[in-house]
């Protein structure tokens, strides 16, 4: 599913959820929607890291280094 698609549909449901509530398949689709998206924003995102490069005052261009923290916070 195209991100465009996958946001629509997310909010479709959160707009339901305000309204009139979920049934447990729908709280099932949309926490698995979600992580759908993460997903896709995860990869776009690191995509983007690798494809940056930094440029220091005296002028020479450095790829950025992507380095995860292996320390997961629960927030």
């Amino acid at each position: 599913m195209e991100m465009d698609q996958l946001i629509k549909k997310i909010n479709e449901i959160a707009h339901k959820q305000k309204t009139i509530g979920l049934t447990t398949q729908e709280k099932d689709e949309q926490a698995k929607l979600r992580q759908e998206y993460l997903k896709i924003f995860r990869s776009n995102f690191k995509s983007q890291l690798e494809h940056t490069k930094i440029q220091t005052p005296d002028g020479k261009v450095h790829p950025f280094k992507y380095a995860p923290n292996d320390n997961k916070s629960t927030n």
